[in-house]
């Protein structure tokens, strides 16, 4: 053998080891056999703790509350390699879990006893493969069938190299959980906390409204799907949806008075400008008022991205022409429900 053969070999045996050593963004590697079989990826075992130390990461978690909502929640947990793992463990039921989430009135949706057998992504596609033990089918009704899908899918997509999550049992695609939900296929975020018929409707907004869980006195934003006739998911539509007021059947409620007025909405510069009035003449003479209405209405304007702040006016006059004279917080909140 030559020279010229020898380097040749060598140099493809030297690109063979780097792309064996490459690792997509987000730190997970792209690890798949010809078989396309999961390869399980380990990460230590945590306990969760909350703190402001450095080296924790706010990351978002979904919960459900006693009528099997889920809830997002934003909690500090290690910021570590393997970190979607380890969000997706702080979800499973555990005495120890619902102690730690009581003070919030919400519980955990993953079933008591479910082990995450491996996680990997694929960086090309950002379809994230999580295989759980036999145990995540121990629930008892479709709608905790629906709050385990929403909650995995939503929290893993959080995670910017995650758009797509394909659940295994046991290593193996199955086709349906034991309601009949698809998991055949990967999942995207979608249609969370789903309430109304989509069949007769055009397009679907989310709006946020707020639950209450009155023994631990905790109250908590509630993101809701709701189909709509509008040809495509409008600003407008949205902000109409959250000022009728949330369906008399989910039990929950808004921080818009009741009494006032939806008007219009005109978007600039990132801006969204809100006129409403109040029924009742004067509008109240109260910051926290307006600093919880801004709120609720910020949360469900951060749907669309080019929404970054909100200011209220009052029959088209900003707060001070209106004779408002105290601080209002405009910046779309970042989080809807922190803990």
């Amino acid at each position: 053998m030559n020279n010229k053969k020898i380097v040749l070999i060598l140099l493809i045996f030297v690109i063979a080891l780097a792309g064996v050593g490459c690792k997509g963004k987000g730190g997970f590697k792209k690890l798949f056999s010809k078989e396309e079989e999961l390869d399980i990826i380990k990460s230590d075992e945590y306990d969760f703790e909350v703190t402001d130390d450095e080296g924790m990461r706010k990351t978002v978690l979904y919960f459900k509350d006693k009528q099997g909502l889920v809830v997002p929640v934003m909690r500090k947990i290690p910021w570590e390699e393997g970190i979607a793992k380890l969000a997706i463990k702080n979800m499973i039921d555990s005495p120890e879990m619902r102690e730690s989430v009581a003070p919030t009135g919400l519980i955990p949706i993953i079933p008591a006893g479910t082990e995450i057998r491996g996680m990997s992504v694929d960086e090309d596609t950002g379809i994230c493969k999580v295989d759980f033990s036999e145990d995540i089918m121990n629930y008892e009704t479709e709608k905790d069938e629906e709050s385990i899908i929403e909650g995995v899918v939503y929290t893993l997509t959080e995670f910017q190299a995650i758009d797509e999550v394909q659940f295994l049992v046991e290593g193996k695609v199955v086709p349906t959980m034991k309601y009949g939900a698809d998991i055949s296929n990967p999942l995207k975020r979608e249609n969370i906390n789903l309430t109304g018929n989509l069949d007769n409707t055009r397009s679907k907004v989310v709006v946020y409204y707020k639950g209450n869980n009155l023994e631990e006195n905790y109250e908590y934003f509630v993101p809701i799907t709701i189909p709509t006739l509008a040809p495509v998911p409008n600003i407008y539509t949205a902000l109409e949806t959250l000022f009728d007021g949330p369906p008399t059947e989910l039990g929950l409620s808004t921080d818009i008075p009741e009494g006032t007025n939806f008007h219009g909405v005109d978007v600039k510069d990132g801006i969204a400008y809100v006129d409403i009035s109040f029924d009742y003449g004067n509008p109240p003479d109260d910051n926290t008022v307006f600093n919880d209405m801004l709120k609720n209405i910020g949360l469900t304007l951060s749907e669309f991205d080019e929404i970054e702040k909100v200011e209220l006016l009052i029959d088209g006059k900003s707060l001070e022409e209106a004779g408002m004279d105290f601080y209002i917080n405009m910046t779309i909140p970042a989080f809807a429900n922190e803990y």
